[in-house]
């Protein structure tokens, strides 16, 4: 929870005075409001840049009208919407609690017993859901919270009702990977028992404290998720067996809900669980600010028109038709995370996608670097910031060290087939920003397995609920190592001497990851046009991937005070035949 920002932040939305920034989500900024009345409020506002995008209305209004739908124990009711007009909010009653990612990251894995409780309250939650037609479609620890009346399920933006048609984009598949069923990887098929899945695979991230399906590129862990079995090392062998059935890869063999609760056998309420209570503790504190009295909060200025008049706690609104939207602005090119994970399975359309989670804050941007130097000749180098706190990072990182970052074509030939690897990230820093995402690809055809000609390099923060604040410049560089040392004079492996790549590799100049945080944006990069090296004073040329066959790293580096203050975040990699 976070402190409001004057300049960026309205003082009211709606009737509704402002206190706090809770956090963002995927579409939008979600704030702690309050009510006339004094009642707490999370209010979900939509972000400008999407408000002329059909199909990002049509699926806030969605979630809106799944809200007001499901009247559940188990879900944050709705208090008050706004649809018709820019800005576009919705107001649910606000949960206080920590989510279940952030108890595990915490206090780590489970007792079994609570683990247990916890399995039956959630699937009491889900069959709740579902018996008012509605599957969630994204149930994951991130979007449970832990509150003292219960476990609330949150984040229906992409639930899905029994009338609905489909509002995912052709080839995307819905969902987290880890936490997404088989069968809505390999085709798209939603329906309750994906809830399940999900549902196995969130309590066996409770009862671990890891990922079900392990870390690393996304399409190698969505690979896991269809052809191998869930992560249960260490776990109770009756709560191991019921993870295992709810977690089968045949959706027609997972239990219900109902059989969940009946097979958990609880025997007392998990609010009663003395390790829940204790996880309770973890929620923040509401602002000081939420405690004054009305007159001492923001007014509502003059001019000031409401949205709708002031609503009762009961109140539910009349939502706009679904097809009303706000005059549309050019659209955007797409992001390259909307190359759907379900295609990198199946057809190997990515080669690599990287989620990298750590505690901080994030955002996304777009930026371009440029190459403008000749093989073997020098050309006019940057100058290095002006030390801490500056504004301005170096114009380039020096290859001055022994790199151990080394990417490996996979050993499974199913993952293999699909240009999934592994790799090896040795010496460098552990707190990179946020939930890290990067991808690879062959930007000439996404949908190779290999790269070929240039290579498509990615990069961003993706769990908008992790971006509290935008913080200070955090600047990377990536860097592309080929497979071998290379001799400057050919641009070739030593003739008759293949030597393992120990450079930093050809690096692209530093950019701040966080230049447009909230937008979510990729930055792309292209190799080898954005790229160059720099060794001893002097600039050189990269190599066309096709001068040395193998498996080339791509290594992302946080950028500090000069070109030589510079550490590794990250690595991912590609093979080239």
């Amino acid at each position: 929870m976070d402190a409001l920002r004057p300049l960026q932040d309205p003082d009211r939305i709606g009737t509704y005075a402002l206190l706090a920034r809770l956090g963002a989500g995927g579409m939008g900024m979600v704030y702690l409001g309050r009510s006339p009345g004094g009642r707490l409020v999370a209010i979900k506002v939509i972000k400008d840049e999407i408000t002329g995008h059909p199909e990002a209305l049509t699926r806030f209004r969605r979630e809106a009208e799944t809200v007001r739908a499901v009247r559940s124990a188990y879900t944050a009711n709705l208090i008050d919407a706004s649809l018709s007009a820019p800005p576009y909010w919705l107001a649910t009653e606000y949960v206080a609690g920590p989510t279940l990612s952030h108890a595990v990251r915490e206090r780590g894995a489970f007792p079994a017993d609570t683990c247990r409780r916890l399995f039956a309250a959630l699937a009491e939650g889900l069959a709740s859901v579902h018996g008012y037609g509605v599957t969630h479609r994204d149930l994951k620890p991130q979007n449970v919270i832990l509150s003292p009346q219960g476990p609330q399920l949150i984040d229906f933006g992409i639930a899905k009702g029994a009338g609905d048609t489909a509002l995912t984009v052709t080839g995307l598949a819905p969902g987290t990977p880890g936490f997404t069923a088989p069968e809505v990887l390999m085709s798209n098929q939603v329906g309750a028992a994906a809830d399940v899945f999900a549902l196995g695979a969130t309590i066996a991230f409770a009862a671990t404290g890891r990922p079900p399906f392990g870390a690393g590129p996304m399409d190698a862990v969505s690979y896991r998720a269809v052809h191998e079995e869930i992560d249960l090392a260490g776990v109770e062998p009756g709560l191991a067996a019921l993870i295992r059935a709810c977690a089968a890869k045949v959706a027609a063999e997972r239990p219900s809900p109902a059989e969940v609760i009946a097979r958990c056998a609880v025997g007392s309420a998990l609010v009663e669980d003395p390790y829940y209570q204790s996880l309770v503790s973890l929620a923040e504190e509401v602002p000081a600010t939420a405690l004054r009295a009305p007159h001492e909060l923001p007014t509502m200025g003059p001019g000031y028109v409401p949205t709708q008049p002031p609503a009762h706690p009961d109140y539910i609104p009349t939502l706009a038709p679904q097809g009303t939207t706000a005059p549309s602005p050019a659209r955007s090119r797409r992001t390259p995370w909307l190359v759907t994970v379900a295609v990198a399975v199946v057809l190997g359309a990515t080669v690599g996608v990287v989620v990298w989670k750590t505690q901080q804050d994030g955002g996304g941007a777009d930026a371009k670097a440029k190459s403008p130097s000749a093989q073997g000749t020098p050309a006019p180098s940057g100058q290095p910031s002006k030390g801490a706190g500056s504004q301005k990072p170096p114009e380039y990182i020096e290859n001055n060290r022994v790199s151990r970052d080394y990417w490996t074509l996979s050993k499974d030939p199913g993952a293999a087939s699909h240009g999934i690897g592994d790799c090896r990230t040795v010496g460098g820093e552990s707190n990179m920003p946020g939930e890290f995402q990067t991808a690879v690809n062959d930007a000439a055809d996404e949908s190779r397995p290999d790269v070929a000609g240039k290579a498509k390099i990615s990069m961003r923060i993706k769990y908008a609920e992790l971006q509290h604040q935008q913080p200070e410049p955090y600047y990377i560089a990536v860097g592309v190592k080929p497979a071998h040392e290379i001799d400057t004079s050919t641009g070739k492996p030593f003739d008759g001497l293949l030597m393992e790549n120990k450079g930093v590799g050809y690096t692209s100049k530093p950019v701040d990851i966080y230049s447009k945080w909230q937008s979510g944006k990729f930055i792309d990069l292209t190799y080898p046009d954005d790229f160059e090296q720099h060794v001893g004073g002097k600039t050189y040329q990269p190599i066309p991937v096709r001068n040395d066959p193998g498996n080339w790293t791509v290594v992302f580096y946080h950028v500090k005070s000069s070109p030589t203050d510079y550490a590794s975040i990250a690595c991912s990699g590609f093979r080239v035949k």
